[in-house]
């Protein structure tokens, strides 16, 4: 099904597409080739939205969040906004503390993409980002496909070419409410499992200091299923907590996290190829979402699969890099159920 999700400032329509499968429906807009809405049952029956969003495209644009977006050529944090590829130096525009942040502020999120091919249950769509895009080399070609299996599982499936050496690690940005979008004070009573036995602590400007920390006597140890905001004011320097999770944690697993909801039944696994997964609890959302709801900080949580935050500048981590004319693939499952 498709809809008009608005006209852009520049004359151009976005739309809003609805697929179904395995019990639940994904809508995604081609404007950032976001996912608006994710409807699920909880353990009686009972459907509601699981994901924070807005009402319309205009929403995307003018608000800030990154809510259900595609984000790339490379998602988090770069220090300093440059790297250097095949001895070359790469400047992108710093947009956070002198630091570049989803490779802002022209991001893939506030463009909009191509419908390439949709059936009852997938949709791909598909950007261009010709050379010296933010700052990165190589005239690329991406894709992104939203699919729904039969067992209640959303896939995302990232798929690029580049006709240079280039950087490519794209995520998805939903962030997660499984007592539903509109529920907002109950999004840090969700329960957290994180079988990751190491994370990337962060300096005071949320970039990785370089550690890989053992999870083992800190907050940061979700082995075990814990609520969201049982630690989060925590006195454990140099975590940075006292805003909440904005840190990256191995993939040593499948799933490589747990996402549940005590109150409605509701849980959700996150199945990935990607090194690490970074927890953001939403830190600094103010944006008036759909139905009306305000989304303050703490309201949604997203789990974000990627590479590790500034791998460019640590040789030693997996490195986003895909050569000229390779095959950039990842696939992320988000599966839905209830306990």
């Amino acid at each position: 099904m498709r809809e008009s999700f608005g006209l852009l400032p520049n004359g151009k329509e976005a739309f809003l597409y609805t697929i179904h499968g395995g019990g639940i429906t994904a809508s995604v807009t081609d404007y950032g080739a976001a996912l608006v809405r994710l409807m699920a049952p909880d353990r009686h029956g009972v459907v509601s939205d699981v994901v924070l969003g807005f009402e319309d495209a205009n929403g995307y644009r003018t608000q800030d969040g990154c809510l259900g977006a595609t984000v790339g050529r490379s998602a988090n944090r770069l220090k300093g906004a440059s790297f250097t590829l095949n001895g070359a130096e790469y400047h992108l525009t710093p947009n956070e503390n002198g630091n570049n942040l989803h490779s802002g502020p022209d991001t893939y999120y506030t463009r909009l993409w191509n419908l390439k091919e949709q059936g009852a249950d997938f949709l791909t769509f598909t950007l261009h980002s010709p050379d010296g895009d933010q700052g990165y080399p190589g005239n690329a070609d991406i894709q992104v496909t939203y699919r729904l299996d039969d067992q209640g599982g959303l896939h995302i499936v990232y798929d690029a070419v580049c006709d240079q050496d280039t950087v490519f690690n794209l995520t998805n940005h939903s962030y997660f409410n499984l007592a539903g979008h509109e529920k907002t004070q109950q999004a840090m009573d969700q329960e957290l499992t994180l079988p990751g036995r190491f994370f990337n602590p962060d300096d005071a400007q949320n970039i990785p200091t370089g550690e890989l920390r053992n999870v083992e006597g800190t907050p940061m140890d979700f082995r075990k299923a814990k609520a969201l905001n049982r630690d989060i004011d925590a006195d454990y320097e140099p975590l940075h907590l006292q805003g909440g999770y904005d840190h990256n944690w191995e993939v040593c697993s499948d799933p490589c996290a747990i996402l549940t909801d005590p109150q409605s039944g509701r849980t959700m696994s996150v199945s990935t190829d990607c090194p690490g997964i970074q927890v953001y609890t939403g830190n600094y959302l103010d944006a008036k979402g759909k139905d009306g709801v305000y989304y303050g900080k703490r309201t949604g949580i997203a789990l974000e699969t990627q590479f590790y935050p500034d791998a460019l500048h640590h040789a030693d981590w997996p490195q986003p890099i895909t050569k000229a004319g390779e095959h950039y693939h990842s696939e992320t499952v988000y599966r839905l159920g209830t306990v």
